[in-house]
């Protein structure tokens, strides 16, 4: 059966492929803030103790060590949301990055990308590579996702490889 060059291949143009990978945020930011009040006011609280027992001077550093916590807390906060996203669109595999407030998007010709897997005996590093460009993926999965996040990635890209094949040739 010959093909029409109007004939739209859904294999290619919506194979159905999108996968997000988030943090594991296990905390809420209104619980985060709940408990930050709560170790803020055990911290004055011995601050003043000390401070009305005559060392005053433990006051200041309870201060400090509030101001430390609350950084620290407001640091990871703006990272709670980081997530990447994988998807075969449009004929290309589309990766957007969340990265703190940043946004990133980046595509590759699903047919030249490849995936490389970097083993250590401690860790699983895995990159997008095409044309001199490379891009890490699974930064937020342990060793045995990032080996499972690979595996789907690259059945993904067969079957669109696979899929424009058969579309260029007009096999089915």
């Amino acid at each position: 059966m010959a093909r029409r060059a109007n004939d739209i291949h859904p294999a290619v143009t919506d194979p159905g492929f999108s996968l997000t990978v988030k943090r594991n945020c296990s905390i809420s930011p209104q619980a985060l803030a709940v408990l930050l009040a709560l170790i803020g006011g055990f911290a004055f609280a011995v601050g003043i103790a000390f401070a009305l027992h005559g060392a005053w001077p433990i006051l200041p550093f309870a201060g400090l060590e509030i101001a430390a916590l609350a950084a620290a807390f407001y640091l990871n906060g703006r990272h709670a949301a980081d997530y990447e996203r994988i998807a075969l669109e449009d004929g290309s595999l589309v990766v957007e990055v969340r990265d703190g407030e940043r946004v990133t998007t980046h595509r590759f010709n699903p047919h030249w990308v490849q995936i490389d897997v970097n083993e250590t005996p401690r860790d699983v590093r895995l990159a997008l590579r095409s044309h001199g460009k490379a891009l890490e993926i699974g930064r937020h999965l342990d060793a045995p996702g990032r080996e499972r996040l690979a595996q789907e990635v690259r059945g993904r890209l067969a079957q669109a490889r696979t899929a424009r094949i058969q579309l260029q040739t007009g096999s089915r």
